[in-house]
């Protein structure tokens, strides 16, 4: 495929954006090669602006859950543009999509709307050390939350693609107050809280982690973190904003069975626009300004662009019984197939994968952490990348990324995936 309109936009960007792109990964520094300028999407597919079309498994990062330009997102924002785009005023709307997020999510009263997950994992945090009054919170390596500095401690993703997990223009101060867990490993979470008694504000994690890969917890360890905040009155926040409203229509505590305290959402829950919410029971949400003293506020919250966007989106979720056996199937059948490609020509792998999350990892062994993870091959993973572009293919420019399926994807689509990679395989 040829890239020349993408190369030259990549230069012209250079100039006066740093890195010439507005969020790192995009930069394919952990791949090579130039960045794809998206022109457009449609379903299941993006077009970049040399008039390439890829298949498409980024999804934005995973908002498009029914596709991109999915009708009823588009209309909703279309027609709520006309009434104006901002306003600094509560709106009707904003009730409205409340009423069926909470409706939607086990164990939350209210919720507050915000205008990125980062922003919603941030003052979650705030939220926990007002409400508990103690000032430290447990991470998990690997685990990230946005580029908030409490969170910027062995953070994944992209600061992994740039080997900077401690980034400067982070505090002694503030670092002291992060402490670092491994995850999936219940021992070392209860070394870390037992050796700090009566200070940790809150555990917060991503009950499945999408940024080291995609690695479902193992058996048992969402259950065992919630014991022992039960058990040392430490709030748990499930970061969800990958896979609010997409592992399940409640997220991973309707999946797992696992309550949280405190949860922060995105991507899905706005359709697409940027938007993030965090959600709890009332005793804690009452904490926040007006009511309480923990103080939160932006002017863009609830943006009515954004909560039309994310209205339709939520109800479309709702409403369709099927929708999520439709994206674990085809996740499934997706899975099948990489392994069958990869196995036939003897490429070491180990694929992970949960309703629709999928990644493959180019390890001989389980990866279930920031460490396995890491052992990796990345050369090959650069091989497999540049050779699924070649393809028509788009997946993450990051051996560290998640998949996300959308339902936009049809099973040609998937079998047109499975043949690229066994093409691909035979070069790895």
């Amino acid at each position: 495929m040829l890239y020349q309109r993408s190369s030259a936009l990549f230069k012209d960007a250079q100039a006066v954006i740093p890195g010439g792109v507005n969020s790192p990964v995009r930069a394919f520094s952990a791949v090579g090669g130039t960045p794809i300028f998206a022109k457009s999407a449609k379903g299941a597919y993006v077009y970049d602006e040399d008039g390439n079309r890829f298949i498409d498994y980024i999804n934005s990062w995973g908002p498009m859950l029914l596709g991109h330009a999915f009708p009823p997102v588009v209309d909703a924002v279309i027609e709520k543009a006309k009434q104006g785009t901002s306003f600094g005023m509560p709106t009707a709307i904003e009730t409205e999509i409340a009423e069926l997020a909470v409706s939607m999510v086990p164990n939350i009263d209210k919720i507050r709307f915000v205008n990125s997950g980062t922003e919603a994992c941030m003052s979650a945090i705030r939220l926990a050390r007002g409400f508990t009054k103690r000032d430290k919170i447990i991470k998990f390596a690997g685990c990230y939350h946005g580029h908030s500095d409490s969170f910027l401690i062995a953070a994944g993703s992209g600061a992994i693609t740039f080997g900077t997990p401690n980034s400067p223009g982070v505090t002694e101060g503030t670092a002291k107050d992060t402490l670092l867990a491994r995850y999936n490993d219940i021992a070392n979470v209860k070394e870390l809280v037992d050796a700090n008694k009566g200070a940790i504000a809150a555990i917060i994690i991503e009950p499945v982690a999408g940024n080291m890969g995609c690695i479902p917890p193992v058996d048992g360890f969402l259950e065992s973190l919630r014991t022992i905040c039960d058990a040392n009155d430490i709030l748990l926040i499930f970061d969800e904003v990958m896979t609010g409203f997409r592992l399940a229509k409640g997220g991973v505590q309707e999946l797992k069975g696992v309550d949280a305290d405190i949860v922060c959402f995105g991507k899905v829950v706005g359709g697409g626009l940027p938007v993030g919410a965090f959600a709890a029971r009332n005793e804690i949400m009452n904490y926040l300004a007006p009511l309480g003293p923990v103080y939160q506020a932006g002017t863009l919250s609830g943006n009515p662009l954004a909560m039309a966007a994310g209205l339709a989106m939520l109800k479309a979720v709702h409403t369709d019984s099927g929708l999520m056996n439709r994206l674990e199937e085809k996740t499934k059948y997706l899975h099948q197939g990489i392994t069958d490609a990869l196995a036939k020509n003897n490429v070491t792998h180990t694929i992970n994968r949960i309703g629709s999350m999928i990644s493959v990892h180019f390890a001989e062994e389980a990866v279930v952490d920031f460490e396995s993870a890491a052992k990796g091959n990345n050369d090959t993973f650069k091989k497999f990348f540049h050779g699924m572009l070649n393809e028509g293919i788009y997946i993450a420019p990051s051996a560290f990324e998640t998949w996300f399926i959308t339902d936009a994807l049809t099973y040609q689509d998937l079998n047109e995936t499975i043949a690229a990679v066994e093409q691909i395989a035979k070069t790895l």
